[in-house]
């Protein structure tokens, strides 16, 4: 085998090597994702407005990609803020549970909790992406 064959397979196995690593999203990288959870509190007639705070110790869901269930999930601090951290680059989906006003005001007087979601992708390493304000009701 001439150096230049040895040469031109090494070169196409370094490629398939390079281009079938791409890592999924998820975490291993050293990107963030950052948010709020805003609290509206109503009566139980979502009639009245008791309360209107930033959403402490907030359970918060992270999907990876296109999974069918989160990877990962954490709980807001005392300001209502969440972090996702050490993440790849790819696309992301957060949700929190809040109640249905609507199912409500359709007439179910025990409305369910429903979950309120927020995409986004990271694009690029050490990247911080603000995922805004996520408003729910209790």
């Amino acid at each position: 085998m001439t150096m230049k064959k040895i040469l031109t397979l090494f070169t196409i196995a370094l490629t398939v090597i390079i281009t079938s690593c791409k890592k999924p999203e998820g975490e291993g990288g050293n990107s963030t994702i950052i948010g709020k959870i805003h609290t509206t509190n109503y009566n139980s007639t979502f009639t009245v407005v008791n309360a209107v705070y930033d959403s402490p110790d907030q359970d918060v869901y992270i999907i990876y990609g296109t999974d069918a269930t989160y990877g990962n999930k954490t709980k807001t601090g005392p300001d209502g803020v969440f972090e996702f951290k050490y993440l790849r680059k790819g696309n992301y989906k957060i949700y929190v549970y809040s109640k249905d006003k609507a199912a409500y005001l359709a007439g179910n007087l025990n409305p369910p909790d429903i979950a309120i979601y927020k995409e986004g992708e990271i694009t690029a390493k050490k990247q911080t992406v603000d995922f805004g304000t996520i408003e729910i009701i209790k």
